[in-house]
């Protein structure tokens, strides 16, 4: 809003409020004078900004512009683009006393630490919103599902978050909820889960997980028709962990090519059989039986369109939204636990943007519908769905 025209809607917003244009008289019209102006400061984006509001006197009761919310004391006014920076600094991992220098040196005048603590109370309360807000119109084909632990407190257990993102029928990336999870259980994930399909959010296609038992035995209990695959960098790095670091490069190239050439679940199966076996004869048989175990689930993504298969083998979808949540917590480590951790929950949902999903970076083609309609009703054979795809 330019200041003039904020200067004539003032006037206007006046003399409706009073019932007559200035030097008009109208017998019929209320009680109540023209008695100058209030100074009052706008702290905007830009700086901050001398205002007048217009006084009256003689007046049944005290005029209140809708322009600018009635405040108890003198103090600076403020607008959406300011209230939007310190928000967006606090939740990107400032703390209030770095915000309040931020508005300073920004030119934005002095604002208290309270001030600020009053303005970032809207990321709970957007928060909550998000949490409360219906799912009907969210389509999901990948569900995504992955926790951290957060050091809350000075000492003790941390605090688990659980967080779900999924890719929309249209390309479009989803978060869908972020909830605290004590232990990350079986209980944490139903929880989760029941509160999602409450809301009405249909049944995914393919759901990714790590290896957690109690993850993978909600996600069969809730979506028992939907494929589940394993994310291929949790179990890269459990397979790394039983290697020495001299066999690490050669396992890590081999293991990512097994998964990138393949051109079907079953040739999938098959590379990474041979990368097994080449293990075990190594003498590495930890090694062997980490990467033998729930391979099926491993190789699950190979059924879906060609273009999408990257994206829908891991949780790397997660990883990084969760580690801007790791970074949040470490600046406010001294504040109570469940806050903390419900501000630190919330940083996705509030960064993420207001709308339920991102624009499209890879939406789903004409044939990509067709090869997942096939396997949501069909269950048409997977090598037959590959050979289709690549043909086309």
């Amino acid at each position: 809003m330019q200041i003039g025209d904020s200067a004539r809607r003032r006037e206007e917003e006046f003399d409706t409020w009073l019932g007559r244009a200035r030097y008009e008289r109208k017998p019929e019209a209320g009680s109540g004078k023209r008695n100058g102006f209030r100074p009052r400061h706008l702290q905007t984006a830009e700086g901050e900004l001398r205002i007048e509001i217009p006084q009256a006197r003689e007046a049944a009761i005290p005029f209140v512009s809708k322009l600018f919310p009635k405040w108890h004391c003198k103090r600076l006014l403020r607008t959406d683009p300011l209230k939007a920076l310190i928000i967006g600094g606090f939740v990107r991992g400032l703390s209030m006393r770095d915000v309040e220098s931020l508005c300073e040196e920004a030119g934005l005048g002095k604002t208290s630490k309270s001030t600020v603590a009053t303005i970032c109370a809207e990321v709970r309360e957007r928060f909550e919103a998000f949490c409360r807000r219906s799912l009907y119109d969210v389509h999901l084909v990948v569900l995504f599902l992955d926790a951290i632990y957060l050091p809350v407190r000075p000492s003790g257990p941390k605090e688990g978050v659980l967080c779900a993102w999924g890719i929309t029928k249209n390309g479009a990336r989803a978060l869908v909820s972020v909830r605290l999870g004590m232990r990350e259980s079986k209980e944490d994930w139903l929880e989760l889960g029941r509160d999602l399909t409450s809301r009405g959010l249909a049944a995914p296609r393919l759901v990714v997980t790590d290896g957690a038992p109690g993850l993978i035995s909600a996600v069969e209990e809730i979506w028992p028709r939907a494929d589940r695959q394993h994310c291929a960098v949790h179990r890269l790095r459990n397979l790394i962990a039983k290697l020495p670091n001299s066999e690490h490069d050669r396992i890590r190239f081999n293991y990512w090519s097994a998964l990138t050439d393949a051109t079907s679940v079953k040739d999938g199966k098959l590379r990474l059989q041979v990368l097994i076996s080449e293990l075990e004869h190594s003498g590495y048989e930890s090694a062997a039986r980490c990467l033998a175990e729930d391979l099926d689930a491993l190789v699950v993504h190979l059924r879906y369109p060609l273009r999408h298969r990257e994206r829908s083998r891991s949780t790397n979808l997660l990883e990084r939204s969760l580690g801007e949540v790791r970074r949040r917590t470490k600046v406010m480590a001294g504040s109570p636990a469940r806050p903390a951790a419900s501000r630190s929950s919330g940083r996705c949902s509030t960064c993420s943007s207001a709308t339920p999903a991102t624009a499209p970076r890879s939406p789903f083609t004409d044939v990509d519908r067709q090869h997942l309609y096939r396997i949501k009703y069909h269950q048409a054979d997977p090598d037959t769905l590959d050979e289709e795809v690549t043909a086309a």
